[in-house]
């Protein structure tokens, strides 16, 4: 494995969805000298994380080895634009359970009663199904003709 290669990636995506690397260290549950270390190459990704920072990130792990330059095997990129509008979907969502109807499966609890990883955890999760789905629906719906494969 290419330590310099995994960190660029890592680097890029981080930053694509606008996450300092303190930020994303939180979510991914590490500290934030390990997510710097990563990035310039000084220290190697386990490969059990590679596939939870794959799975983060929605792309494959072919992608941050640098044996492909495809995210994703067969779904498309989203533009800034859509990733405006997932992030605005999300707040949304967030609102919604910040209310004791949103959020009836839980007994009523608000969402910010959870404790901060759980709450992370499920921001985390809902921003990755809305990232997923959008790209699905973007690949469905795509005329073959305007897909860039």
């Amino acid at each position: 494995m290419d330590n310099k290669v995994v960190g660029k990636r890592i680097a890029l995506l981080r930053k694509k969805r606008g996450l300092s690397q303190e930020e994303f260290a939180k979510k991914i549950n590490v500290s934030p000298s390990t997510v710097a270390m990563w990035e310039v190459g000084k220290r190697e990704v386990k490969s059990s994380t590679l596939s939870e920072l794959a799975d983060f990130f929605n792309v494959s792990t072919d992608y941050l080895l640098g044996r492909t330059d495809n995210p994703s095997s067969s779904l498309p990129e989203l533009t800034e634009r859509e990733e405006r509008n997932i992030q605005r979907e999300l707040e949304k969502i967030i609102e919604g359970l910040s209310s004791k109807n949103g959020f009836a499966a839980f007994g009523g609890m608000d969402i910010d009663e959870l404790d901060e990883e759980d709450r992370e955890l499920l921001i985390a999760s809902l921003e990755n199904s809305l990232r997923l789905a959008k790209r699905i629906a973007k690949e469905k719906f795509t005329p073959k003709k305007h897909r860039k494969d």
